[in-house]
C-alpha cells in the first residue's frame, strides 16, 4: 500500500516533502535513502549544526549541498513541507525542533528514543491537539516491535511480552572502551556506549511500553543471557511463564539469542480452536507463542514512517496518554561528592527501565535529565540516583517539558 501510494505521488509530481533534522551517522543514511531510493518523497531541507561539515558530507553522498541549513525554524516554516524526521539523538535541541514542527502543523517522525522515552507522551498530546501525527520510526527497533505487536494482535492473539534481541550488555562500558568500535563504523562514541551499557535498550523498551501500555517485571528488566546463537524460542523460555501470561503485558530483552539483532513478541491464546491450528503451523503447544523479525533495517525503512504519517495519518508507534515506563540513572562507578554526571553514553551513569509509578514515588533521577547534575553526596557503583542526591543544572527545554508532562499526567 505504501509503495503504491508513493508511486502515485511520484506520477502526479507531488512528492512528500520532508525536512531531515540531524546529519550524523544515521541522518546521512536516511537522507541518501530518501533522495535516491524513495520515489514519491523528496528532501526539502537538511537541518544540521555544523553547516560546512554537512555540505561536504552532502556532496560526498551525491546530494545537493544547498539543502543544508542551520536554521530549523526556517526549515519547518516551509509551507510546502509535509513532515519532519528528527534523527539527532539530542534531547534539548531535538525537543525544540519537534515543538516548532508541531506548532507549524507538520507531521513528526522521531528516530530519537531518548527524547521519546523522556517526554514522548507530552509531545504526542501536543501533536494531537494540532491534528498532526507524532510517531517513532520504522526500522528502529521500537517501531519494528510495534509493527509485529499489531500483526500478532490482529490475528486474535494476546501479546504479553515485547522483546528485543541484544548481542552485548555490559553496564560498565564507557566511551574509552567503545572508541575503537565507534571509529570503525563512523558512529558517535557516546551513542555506541549507550548501546553497550544498556541505556539505549532501556529507552527503546520504554518507548514500546508507553505505546502499548505494558510495564517491566522488575527494575532494569530481566534480560536473560544465553549462550551465543541459542535459538530465540529457547531463550524466551527463560522468562517466568506464569508472570508473563497472567500479567497485563511486559517489555524485556534477551542477550545472545539468534536471530539477532531482531525483535520478538510472545503471545498467548485462550481459544482451543486457534491453539489447534497454531500447533499445526509449528508454533508449539503454548501457552506462549513466539513471533519474531530477525532484522531491523534502520535508514532503509525510515521513509515508510514518513509516508504512513503523511498519506494515511498512521503512527508507527506513538505513546498512550500517560507514561508507563521511564528510564532512570544508576552510577556506573563510585562517584564522589561534587562529581558532575555526564549523561547518556558517558563515564558516570547508565540507564535502567523502571515503571513510572515507582519512579515518581521514589523520586528517581531520569536518565534523560541526568547530564549536568552535580552530586550532593558520594555514590557507590550501581547505586540508584535520586533527585535528593543531585543539584540539577538550570532547566533546559527537556526538563521544563518533563515537568509539564508530570503535572499533566499526575
Amino acid at each position: 500500500m505504501i509503495d503504491e501510494a508513493l508511486a502515485k505521488r511520484a506520477r502526479a509530481g507531488r512528492p512528500i516533502r520532508t525536512s531531515l533534522v540531524g546529519f550524523g551517522f544515521m541522518g546521512r543514511a536516511i537522507a541518501r535513502q530518501i533522495a535516491l531510493a524513495t520515489p514519491g518523497m523528496e528532501l526539502a531541507s537538511i537541518v544540521c549544526r555544523d553547516l560546512e561539515r554537512a555540505r561536504t558530507a552532502a556532496h560526498e553522498l551525491g546530494l545537493d549541498p544547498g539543502l543544508c541549513t542551520v536554521d530549523p525554524a526556517a526549515a519547518v516554516a516551509d509551507s510546502s513541507l509535509d513532515a519532519v524526521l528528527e534523527a539527532t539523538g539530542s534531547l534539548d535541541y531535538g525537543a525544540e525542533v519537534v515543538l516548532r514542527a508541531i506548532e507549524r502543523r507538520k507531521h513528526v517522525v522521531l528516530m530519537n528514543a531518548e527524547l521519546d522515552g523522556t517526554i514522548g507522551p507530552l509531545l504526542r498530546s501536543y501533536a494531537s491537539s494540532q491534528g498532526v501525527v507524532y510517531t517513532a520510526c520504522d526500522g528502529d527497533q521500537p517501531g519494528v516491535t510495534m509493527n509485529l505487536f499489531r500483526f500478532v494482535r490482529g490475528m486474535g492473539l494476546r501479546p504479553v511480552l515485547c522483546g528485543n534481541i541484544k548481542g552485548l550488555h555490559d553496564p560498565y562500558r564507557t566511551p574509552a572502551t567503545q572508541e575503537g568500535f565507534a571509529r570503525r563504523w563512523g558512529q558517535n562514541v557516546h551513542m555506541v556506549t549507550s548501546f553497550a551499557d544498556g541505556t539505549k535498550i532501556s529507552f527503546e523498551q520504554a518507548v514500546v511500553a508507553n505505546g502499548t501500555g505494558m510495564r517491566v517485571l522488575r527494575r532494569g528488566m530481566l534480560g536473560p543471557t544465553v549462550e551465543a546463537g541459542t535459538p530465540l524460542e529457547q531463550a524466551a523460555a527463560q522468562f517466568p511463564v506464569e508472570e508473563v501470561v497472567n500479567g497485563s503485558g511486559v517489555v524485556d530483552y534477551v542477550v545472545g539469542a539468534a536471530p539477532a539483532p531482531g525483535v520478538f513478541v510472545l503471545a498467548t491464546c485462550d481459544d482451543p480452536f486457534h491453539r489447534h491450528y497454531l500447533e499445526l503451523y509449528k508454533l508449539g503447544t503454548g501457552p506462549l507463542y513466539c513471533f519474531y523479525r530477525p532484522y531491523h533495517l534502520c535508514h532503509l525503512e525510515a521513509p515508510n514512517s514518513v509516508a504512513r504519517a503523511v498519506l494515511f495519518e498512521d503512527a508507527t508507534l506513538a505513546p498512550l496518554d500517560a507514561p508507563c515506563v521511564d528510564v532512570i540513572a544508576a552510577a556506573k562507578t563510585d562517584l564522589p561528592v561534587g562529581a558532575t554526571l555526564d549523561g547518556i553514553g558517558g563515564f558516570t551513569c547508565y540507564g535502567l527501565a523502571e515503571n513510572h509509578c515507582v519512579v515518581r514515588s521514589e523520586r528517581l533521577l531520569l536518565m534523560g535529565l541526568a547530564e549536568g547534575c552535580r552530586l550532593l553526596q558520594p555514590l557507590a557503583r550501581d547505586q540508584l540516583i535520586t533527585m535528593d542526591h543531585v543539584e540539577p543544572p538550570p532547566a533546559g527545554a527537556t526538563a521544563k517539558l518533563r515537568a509539564e508532562q508530570d503535572r499533566r499526567f499526575s
